[in-house]
């Protein structure tokens, strides 16, 4: 069986420093808010840093998952006044459900915006019809790994006062004419989830903020509303990273660019190499940095057929996402609502596997069953 994504294997490439990593935190007796947490907050602060952009490792806040770390970015902008809850923020509506989580969570109101065929992005030719009076931010999603920005974009959110979010739980190492997603726009959350490109071994996330006041709140907020002990200026929330996380990712975002460039790699292949006329492969951007090919995400009318006969064939393979955020249960009242590209891409789309760690022959079979489709 080719593996959709060898855990195991990406991360027995590091195993020695990993295990020296752990080690070092159970000697230190410290689980929580110590040393190594400062320690990976300062990476991640080199790493997202450019020659244009500089993070201040102040700016950055190691939290428990991704998911938290959007929630307390809008909750962050919530306490500082700049948004009020009932306002809206502009979402994709191609997205992983976390994303409008983190909205609704906060008492606010997403406004989906239909995705292009074409990314599977945003389409940001759609974003400004989509502005009311009520409107504070757009929270954009680099889906798969692709960034998605443009001067526009900017131009948009410059025009109407707006603060532009980035879900960058995808998307880490990729970059827009030099620029790390992650401090593309005025703050963004990151996922550390075990499959992601920089994975922990467990969950964890993080927030990059461009404003020290918003990092200083989220601070706070992800430590029960705290920034002094038994001290308390917000109804905050229990979402700190463990010490062990953070000592797992200060050793594995020294090799993610590899990673990156390894999937990279992979995705040329795949792009240059399928041929069956029955699958829609992804359109790639002209600049390679813009793309870290966290999912390989092909299109075919014949998902389920095609899945069975992958899997038949000794090929694991997942779909993302099978039911888009407005047909679920849990946002019922929006089930009658007709997002019909994004309703194509959630029946279409198949996830074939894509890891730095696949061998030249696994790519290979991969390509091969698919074009004898």
């Amino acid at each position: 069986m080719i593996k959709f994504l060898d855990l195991q294997k990406v991360n027995a490439q590091y195993a020695d420093e990993l295990k020296v990593a752990a080690a070092e935190v159970i000697d230190s007796g410290w689980f929580l808010q110590g040393g190594q947490n400062q320690k990976f907050e300062a990476k991640l602060a080199a790493f997202e840093s450019s020659e244009t952009v500089a993070v201040r490792p102040e700016n950055v806040v190691a939290v428990g998952n991704g998911l938290d770390a959007l929630r307390l970015i809008l909750r962050g902008y919530i306490e500082t006044g700049v948004i009020q809850r009932g306002d809206e923020v502009i979402v994709p509506a191609n997205t992983y459900i976390a994303t409008i989580l983190a909205i609704t969570d906060n008492g606010l109101t997403p406004v989906l915006v239909e995705p292009s065929i074409d990314t599977y992005n945003i389409d940001i030719d759609k974003i400004e019809a989509a502005i009311t009076s009520r409107t504070r931010a757009i929270m954009v999603v680099h889906l798969y790994g692709r960034v998605v920005w443009s001067e526009k974009l900017e131009a948009v959110a410059a025009k109407y006062g707006l603060k532009i979010i980035e879900d960058n739980a995808q998307a880490i190492g990729a970059s827009y004419k030099g620029v790390r997603t992650g401090v593309l726009g005025d703050a963004a959350a990151f996922s550390f989830y075990p499959g992601k490109n920089l994975g922990a071994l467990g969950d964890s996330g993080a927030v990059v903020a461009k404003d020290p006041e918003l990092a200083r709140v989220i601070r706070a907020l992800a430590n029960y509303g705290s920034s002094k002990k038994y001290v308390f200026d917000y109804c905050g929330y229990n979402s700190r990273m463990d010490e062990i996380q953070a000592a797992f990712l200060s050793v594995k975002i020294g090799h993610v660019l590899d990673e990156n460039a390894r999937r990279r790699e992979i995705a040329g292949y795949y792009c240059s190499h399928i041929t069956n006329p029955k699958i829609v492969l992804p359109v790639l951007p002209a600049d390679g940095a813009e793309h870290v090919h966290h999912l390989f995400v092909i299109r075919t009318t014949d998902r389920d057929g095609l899945q069975k006969y992958l899997d038949d064939n000794g090929i694991q393979t997942l779909i993302h996402y099978p039911i888009p955020p407005h047909k679920q249960q849990c946002y019922r009242d929006w089930n009658t609502r007709s997002y019909p590209i994004t309703e194509q891409i959630h029946r279409e789309v198949l996830t074939l596997p894509m890891s730095p760690v696949m061998t030249a022959d696994e790519v290979e079979t991969v390509v091969d069953t698919l074009n004898q489709y």
